[in-house]
């Protein structure tokens, strides 16, 4: 199979710039849905429909031509547990955070990612990232501070708390599959992980139902659209996309569109639940963009002196 031709800058950014949007979106999509499903069943069936769109075209990409042995298999599941927590721990944390501030913890993942890679596989020193880390997680703890109205949500240290280890679950996931991703393209990693975790959290269907309960017919219109914008673009063309915009501009360059995704969530948040943007987001996420920088400063001057 020939070999796909290499994005120009324009398209990849273009890609970068509209995943990171799209993906600053999914965070209110994810609590809209929280409204009409469970967040066993959002997980679910935002799983199996990205299934249906991401097997298609790995067979159409890759002809069914890859192999996979029985050690493979126990790779992809344990890959899986950090898709599982990733989801599934944001959502629960959603049931008690205003998306907005969600959104903006979520900024912190580059940091968080850094933070384990320095301290898992040491391949940035961690003197070179503690300081940047600080500023972050201080920003996640204030945007988790205070509150108990609806737009803080009802317990914003609890669902700050469960977003953070949904991140945490994340880079867990990202370091995990760098090796994996040096014999397997990302998109055969992201269907086999994606779909063992939604095995995985089958049985957990008989202890948090919702619309199981109430019946498909309980769900209003607006409910199903947000399920189908969390498996079209948030999961399935959202992670091409990305992947896309990471093989024109490489992986560092792409790491900085990271940054506007608890941007893109505020305004999504503001537009579509109403959640007022104030003094305490702003100044979350100039901490935690502020400590992402830094984060990314002092790990390039690192890498040079390296």
């Amino acid at each position: 199979m020939t070999r796909s031709a290499k994005p120009s800058d324009l398209a990849a950014y273009g890609a970068l710039v509209t995943t990171a949007i799209v993906w600053g979106g999914s965070i209110v999509f994810q609590k809209f849905a929280l409204g009409s499903f469970s967040a066993v069943e959002v997980s679910v069936l935002r799983g199996l429909g990205a299934l249906a769109i991401l097997i298609p075209l790995w067979w159409w990409q890759e002809g069914g031509t890859v192999r996979f042995s029985a050690r493979d298999w126990g790779i992809f599941a344990v890959l899986g547990l950090g898709v599982l927590g990733n989801h599934l721990l944001t959502l629960f944390g959603l049931r008690y955070i205003g998306a907005a501030a969600a959104g903006v913890i979520i900024g912190a993942s580059p940091a968080i990612t850094a933070f384990l890679s320095s301290v898992l596989i040491r391949d940035v020193p961690f003197s070179a990232v503690w300081a940047g880390c600080a500023l972050s997680f201080a920003g996640v703890a204030l945007v988790s501070a205070g509150g108990g109205d609806a737009v803080a949500g009802e317990s914003p240290w609890l669902g700050g708390a469960l977003v953070v280890l949904g991140l945490v679950s994340w880079a867990l996931y990202s370091i995990g599959g760098r090796r994996t991703m040096e014999r397997f393209s990302p998109l055969t990693v992201n269907w086999t992980t994606l779909g063992l975790s939604i095995l995985l959290q089958i049985p957990l269907l008989w202890t948090d139902q919702k619309m199981a309960v109430a019946g498909a017919a309980s769900v209003p219109l607006s409910g199903w659209l947000a399920l189908a914008y969390l498996i079209v673009f948030a999961t399935a063309l959202g992670q091409q996309a990305w992947l896309y915009g990471v093989q024109g501009v490489g992986p560092s360059r792409a790491g900085v569109f990271v940054n506007l995704i608890p941007v893109s969530a505020l305004v999504f948040s503001a537009i579509i639940l109403g959640e007022a943007i104030g003094l305490k987001e702003v100044a979350g996420i100039v901490l935690i963009l502020a400590g992402v920088w830094l984060v990314n400063r002092q790990s390039a001057r690192a890498a040079r002196r390296g």
